[in-house]
């Protein structure tokens, strides 16, 4: 089992002093592929370069094997760091992502139940208080504690993409020719 609040502790601090806010730290993959997954972002533009990613990864790893060597591992065995930007269909994982988002479609799963329903669909209006509310195709409007929120993204849409131009796209014609030998 993995404490998520002790890597955050360790984590936050490595992204924070790059100046990036972390979005996400997740574990996954079970016994074969166990992965540390962790999704950062610079809080100005809501994007990673390269150099960010591979700047942080190597602070988590020299923090991380510190820790090892001291045996204090906050994880037990082998596993594989992926650190990356949280994409355009991004996790929701804090509360300002609901209202920073809204307008956008989102897919929202809860911890349980509410009136029968785990699974809401539909355009993110915001976040008041502890209450994520939502539209969903029918035009009828939910409020879902946030606490009781399970997982949450963003839908890839013509919208969502427009409002999420990468900041340059210098050298993708080059990328792409390399790519094609």
């Amino acid at each position: 089992m993995v404490d998520f609040e002790a890597l955050d502790a360790i984590i936050a601090p490595e992204a924070e002093a790059m100046g990036l806010a972390l979005v996400r730290v997740a574990f996954f993959g079970g016994e074969s592929d166990p992965t540390l997954q962790v999704m950062a972002e610079r809080p100005e533009t809501r994007q990673l370069t390269i150099d960010d990613c591979a700047g942080l990864s190597r602070r988590i790893s020299e923090r991380l094997d510190a820790l090892e060597e001291a045996g204090k591992d906050p994880i037990e065995g082998a596993y594989r760091l992926e650190v990356s930007s949280p994409g355009i269909d991004r996790p929701l994982t804090r509360p300002a992502d609901f209202a920073d988002w809204a307008g956008h479609e989102a897919k929202i799963s809860l911890k349980e139940k509410l009136d029968g329903r785990q699974r809401f669909n539909g355009t993110l209006v915001g976040i008041d208080g502890d209450l994520v509310t939502v539209i969903d195709k029918e035009e009828v409007e939910h409020k879902l504690s946030f606490d009781a929120i399970d997982t949450a993204k963003l839908v890839l849409t013509d919208k969502l993409i427009a409002a999420t131009v990468p900041l340059s796209t210098e050298g993708a014609d080059e990328m792409e020719e390399e790519g094609q030998d």
